[in-house]
């Protein structure tokens, strides 16, 4: 085949080959360049009293470990050279059964500040495969209701584990600690994506002698953002978003896997009388372990006078 016909058939196979080494080149993008991005982002929150010393908070969420990501376990334990005064960890920690001990190590010293943390979906149930396209429509709150079976991650040795350096177990709990020289009070629940939160065990309003209440939960879902809100919680600290994990440039989001809207899927907004900061993240379900246009993210957020 040669002459017209042959560049004719040439120039048909040059598009798709095309697109398709764009998509090769773009999800090898997406899974080994920006999922192992980190970036630390930074938010002053205005909600001390006046006259009261500042505190730093550094907020880390959504890890899904799994014992061989070394680079995710390294930034993580670099993160104690920013002397945060308090720890918190909004959940979906865990994405394998022997993913405890590998985020000790990440936490590292860490580990000897005040903290707190809560559970996510993912610190019960180990990551399976299912269409990602399918989050465009719906979350996957259904998918939990499908399975109805018994946890398969060791999530209660994990809570034990951190308990065990004094972090508090904030799952429909209340709880208090010395902060720097605040002293806070927490309401926290258990992950609403799969029915566990049970803001009614710790409903009511704050206590008006703490200094600042913080109100923390794994999945920013607006009916409990509502009730935190309207018991007087200052700040209100979520992950489970992943910041959308797949954005497309000047439109962000696509999804947020659960009732929050799009443009707070992801860093520091107001809920009517509060503030709301919601985590990106720091890492993937195995099972769809790419980020585009939404690095991995942990933040430090300094509480500052009103």
């Amino acid at each position: 085949m040669g002459g017209r016909e042959g560049r004719t058939v040439r120039k048909s196979y040059a598009v798709p080959l095309g697109l398709l080494g764009a998509g090769a080149a773009t999800f090898g993008y997406a899974s080994v360049i920006e999922r192992n991005w980190f970036r630390l982002r930074r938010f002053d929150v205005p909600v001390l009293p006046p006259g009261r010393p500042s505190v730093k908070i550094l907020h880390i969420s959504d890890a899904h470990l799994t014992p061989g990501r070394s680079r995710l376990i390294h930034w993580v334990r670099s993160l104690d050279a920013l002397e945060p005064d308090l720890v918190v960890n909004t959940g979906d920690t865990l994405s394998h059964r022997d993913a405890i001990g590998p985020f000790l190590d990440a936490l590292g010293p860490l580990l000897d500040r005040p903290g707190v943390f809560v559970y996510g979906s993912n610190d019960l149930y180990s990551p399976v495969f299912k269409n990602p396209l399918r989050y465009l429509w719906r979350t996957s709150r259904s998918d939990y209701k499908k399975r109805r079976r018994e946890p398969d991650l060791p999530y209660r040795e994990l809570g034990s584990s951190l308990q065990a350096a004094g972090w508090l177990d904030l799952n429909n709990r209340i709880g208090r600690l010395k902060v720097g020289e605040l002293d806070v009070e927490f309401g926290g629940i258990d992950d609403s994506h799969i029915n566990r939160d049970r803001y009614d065990r710790i409903a009511g309003p704050v206590d008006p002698r703490a200094d600042v209440h913080l109100g923390i939960m794994h999945s920013p879902e607006p009916r409990n953002l509502d009730r935190f809100t309207a018991d007087g919680y200052d700040l209100l600290l979520a992950g489970h978003t992943h910041g959308g994990q797949v954005c497309v440039p000047f439109y962000g989001a696509l999804a947020t896997n659960c009732g929050i809207d799009r443009p707070r899927v992801k860093g520091l907004h107001r809920h009517r009388g509060s503030w709301l900061h919601v985590s990106a993240g720091l890492g993937t379900s195995p099972t769809a372990p790419i980020r585009f246009c939404c690095p991995p993210e942990a933040s430090l957020l300094t509480l500052v006078p009103r």
